[in-house]
């Protein structure tokens, strides 16, 4: 067996990736374990001079690994480049607060001492998206090798140019060959694996589906998960909106990554005085991006495989289906490579495919509600929720939808994005769980009660 990946901006194939055969699953695995036993010994400040060597090489090696990410999966150069960037953050925002995040927690008890230690479990089993190759993987994996773990990673298949890149820099920066290891396993191995005793967590990023039946197989075997999966993430306009800033915003939230993001503003909501403004300036601005080739300055790339942008293509068929207007394009772009043109959907109403679906790409959908407490109501009528937006001039208004809105994180007046310090994650069919900050960190470790009595 073997992966293969295909530029989607050519359509050419870059490489072919055989498959690990089950021994060498097996020898990975107890190489794992052995790693752990190494790492989870060294000080903090011993892992936090590799982590900050882990972010001197990803800075070093920006361009280079921008450009792989963009020849697998299609995101503009820019975009690329900027992911590293963001991942030499997080782990350098790790490499200072972690040995504070886990320090002993004294507990004031009639022990004569008692207190909180935290303890990494051991081998985690990381299975990650294309859509954020490097991301995904370090907003996990920096504040993990911190805690004293080791991962073993199952990637994408589209992209595993990217995960051999990820191995290499963490061993490059002085990890332990085997801290991180990458693993090229289809799904039925992938469910062995998390079976497996050496195995002692599971975080993944991804579909509902696959939430769902990893969230499966490791409850079966009893093992912490965190999942973080899709979204519909509400964006709602305030009449008092200052219309100017919530276009820009708008537009970055819906098209970034070329649309292909979880958190990516997907359904617009937007008070009856000013939706159709609103709406005919959002219009106007998705006809002006540039779409091509993602090694150059363009806004858009293509879709990262042919299959996305097929059902992507149906959805936006069955939503027309349901009464949807198609503002702007609505349909596939007749060249090389897996583009669809940048798309508005207008009338779309809950119990259609627009609103109930997630769309993964390039396709923004519009609703108008009557006044803020319908907008808020549209917002939460979904089976998402991951993050939200709202626009209002009035911030104290502003934070009282924030606080209303059903997701892991709303913001006011700025896009919807994941940060270091503060925790990421969803709820409902989002997932659970939480990465970054200090939450993140203690999603897999061991929260042990330490009794001393004189």
């Amino acid at each position: 067996m073997a992966f293969t990946s295909v530029n989607p901006a050519t359509e050419e194939e870059i490489a072919r990736y055989a498959a690990h055969t089950p021994d060498a699953v097996e020898q990975a695995l107890d190489r794992a374990v052995a790693a752990h036993a190494v790492q989870r010994e060294r000080s903090f400040a011993a892992r936090a001079r590799r982590m900050r060597r882990v972010a001197d090489l990803l800075e070093e090696r920006a361009d280079t690994y921008g450009r792989l990410m963009t020849r697998e999966m299609g995101k503009p150069l820019d975009q690329a480049t900027g992911e590293v960037e963001k991942c030499a953050w997080v782990c350098r925002y790790y490499a200072e607060h972690a040995a504070d995040f886990l320090s002993d927690e004294p507990v004031a008890t009639d022990a004569t001492e008692s207190f909180v230690a935290y303890e990494p479990l051991g081998p985690l089993l990381a299975i990650m998206p294309w859509n954020f190759p490097f991301w995904q993987l370090f907003r996990f994996g920096a504040p993990a090798l911190m805690a004293g773990n080791s991962i073993v990673l199952k990637h994408a298949p589209n992209v595993m140019g990217c995960a051999e890149a990820i191995e290499a820099v963490v061993r490059d920066a002085g990890f332990d060959a085997h801290e991180l290891q990458h693993l090229r396993v289809d799904t039925d191995t992938t469910a062995d694996i998390i079976a497996d005793d050496r195995v002692r967590g599971v975080t993944l990023t991804g579909s509902v589906g696959a939430g769902r039946a990893v969230a499966q197989q490791a409850g079966q075997h009893l093992k912490p998960t965190v999942l973080e999966l899709g979204g519909s993430d509400p964006f709602i306009v305030c009449a008092d909106a200052d219309l100017d800033r919530a276009l820009d915003v708008a537009v970055q939230a819906r098209m970034q990554n070329n649309g292909q993001s979880c958190i990516a503003a997907k359904r617009f909501i937007v008070e009856e005085p000013v939706a159709d403004t609103f709406r005919d300036r959002f219009v106007a601005a998705v006809e002006d991006l540039s779409v091509g080739d993602p090694t150059d300055a363009v806004d858009l790339g293509p879709m990262a495989r042919a299959d996305l942008r097929d059902q992507l293509h149906d959805q936006v068929e069955r939503a027309i289906g349901d009464g949807a207007l198609a503002l702007t394009g609505g349909h596939p772009l007749h060249r090389t490579g897996f583009y669809y043109a940048p798309t508005v959907l207008a009338e779309v109403e809950p119990g259609t495919v627009a609103f109930d679906e997630e769309l993964f790409g390039p396709v923004a959908a519009f609703t108008t509600a009557r006044d803020l407490d319908h907008a808020v109501a549209l917002a939460n009528a979904t089976d998402f929720g991951l993050g939200g937006a709202v626009f209002t001039e009035d911030l104290s208004k502003g934070q009282s939808v924030a606080r209303r809105l059903a997701c892991g994180c709303a913001f006011v007046n700025a896009m919807t994005k994941s940060d270091p310090r503060v925790p990421f994650g969803g709820i409902k069919n989002s997932g659970y769980g939480r990465e970054l900050s200090h939450h993140g960190i203690h999603e897999f470790v061991n929260a042990k009660t330490i009794w001393v009595t004189a």
